[in-house]
Parts: structure tokens; C-alpha cells; sequence
């Protein structure tokens, strides 16, 4: 249980990864709120995830809005007593050639998966820095290291997101706050289910490891930053994706 006593915090955690990681993270005595834009969905997931034993909640909001970001923060301090890990894992894709990328897909990615993820951690810092303890974990990615065709807009908001994570690292070590982020490669999701099997052997091709990931990759790898076993690792960027970019 080597997260009794903590309470987490997971954005898009209704669903797919972010609910793994919730998942994984309340197996280790932690608390858990759940954040999603489907609010409906994200009670049916705290609901479920608190059979384990552990307290949970649910709060809908937008991250791309910084009063949606406040509310969920305050909320979940007022109804489970405290912030200590911050899983910022809420984010889309609207994928496209650059010649085609609509201005508003181009937009909405931006808004959503970066600055969601500064609203979130800027919402959350000023508890952490009180408490001078937090870990803060961004799910980023593997195209955000290496690019991808048809994925300007994704790339370049998971590569923000890697630079963010190393500067609020460097802002907030002195306040004992962790930051660190979580880059998955090709992992099995509802929507990698959903592509042929040719599509899915030419992704493999791409992977030394010669297989897809599973939620459960990146949620072990979040644990570990979650926990204090990581409590000198900070500002730095964990890759769980076969060895598809190193």
C-alpha cells in the first residue's frame, strides 16, 4: 500500500488509461477523484473504483477552462482533505495533414492536451507548495519526442507538454513537488482496437519489443512516480513504449 494516505487527482480518468491509472493508483491505498468532461461517466467509474475500499469522487469540467481547473482542485481537497498527486491525463487528437489542419482542430488539441495540463498544475501548485510535498505527473508521448505524420497538432502539444513538465520541475523543486511525465507509445486503447490488422502489424513493425502496450504499462509507470520510491526523480520524461523511440 504505498500510497495510503494519499489522494489522487486523474484528469480524463473516466475512461481508457486514465481510468487504469486510477485504478492502479487506488490499489496502493490511494484515494481517487475523477476528473472527465462526461461527468456521468466519471461518477460510474469513481462508483466503481470504490468498491476496492478506497474514497472516491467525481467532478466533470473542461481543462481547457482555468475555472473548471480551480473548481476540481477545490472540490477535491474540500471532499477527500487533500491533493497529493496530480495525474494530468485528460487529452484528444484531431489528426491531419498540415495542409489540411483546420485552425479550430489545431486550436482545440492545443487547448486541451497543453494548456489543460498548465490550467491543471497551476490550480494544483499553490496546495502542493503549502503542503511543500506533490507529485505531479503528465501523460505525454511518443510522438512528442519523435513527431508522427498527420499529427502536427498532437506532436506539438505532447512536446510542450515534455517541456512544460521540465520547467514546473525546475519552478517547484524547492517546494518539494515532483513533476515528472509518462510517454506512452502505441498502446492498446478502444481506438487502436479499432484499426485492421494490417494497420496494427505495420505499428508493430515500428516496435522492437514487437508488441502494443497495454494501460496497465503506463499505469505502473505512474505509480512508480506517484510513490516515494521516485522522491529524487524529478523533471524527467519516462518513455513505456517498447523501445519505439530512444
Amino acid at each position: 500500500m504505498r500510497l495510503e494516505g494519499k489522494t489522487a487527482l486523474i484528469t480524463g480518468g473516466a475512461q481508457g488509461i486514465g481510468k487504469e491509472i486510477a485504478i492502479k493508483l487506488a490499489s496502493e491505498g490511494a484515494n481517487i477523484a475523477i476528473s472527465d468532461i462526461n461527468l456521468e461517466l466519471a461518477k460510474e467509474t469513481a462508483a466503481e473504483i470504490a468498491k476496492s475500499g478506497c474514497k472516491t469522487m467525481a467532478v466533470g469540467g473542461n481543462v481547457a477552462n482555468f475555472d473548471d481547473c480551480k473548481n476540481m482542485l477545490a472540490e477535491c481537497v474540500e471532499q477527500l482533505g487533500q491533493i497529493n498527486i496530480l495525474v494530468n491525463n485528460a487529452g484528444i487528437t484531431r489528426d491531419g495533414l498540415v495542409m489540411r489542419i483546420k485552425d479550430a482542430d489545431w486550436d482545440l488539441v492545443i487547448d486541451v492536451n497543453l494548456k489543460g495540463t498548465f490550467n491543471c498544475i497551476k490550480a494544483a501548485v499553490r496546495y502542493m507548495s503549502k503542503q511543500r510535498s506533490g507529485k505531479i505527473i503528465n501523460i505525454a508521448s511518443v510522438v512528442g519526442e519523435m513527431g508522427n505524420v498527420g499529427q502536427a497538432n498532437y506532436s506539438a502539444s505532447k512536446g510542450g507538454v515534455i517541456a512544460l513538465t521540465k520547467t514546473v520541475a525546475r519552478e517547484f523543486a524547492a517546494r518539494g513537488l515532483n513533476v515528472n511525465a509518462v510517454a506512452p507509445g502505441f498502446i492498446v486503447t478502444a481506438m487502436t482496437e479499432k484499426l485492421s490488422d494490417k494497420v496494427k502489424d505495420e505499428l508493430t513493425k515500428q516496435i522492437p519489443m514487437g508488441k502494443l502496450g497495454y494501460p496497465e504499462d503506463v499505469a505502473n509507470a505512474v505509480l512508480f512516480l506517484s510513490s516515494e520510491e521516485s522522491s529524487y526523480i524529478t523533471g524527467q520524461v519516462i518513455s513505456v513504449n517498447g523501445g519505439m523511440y530512444m
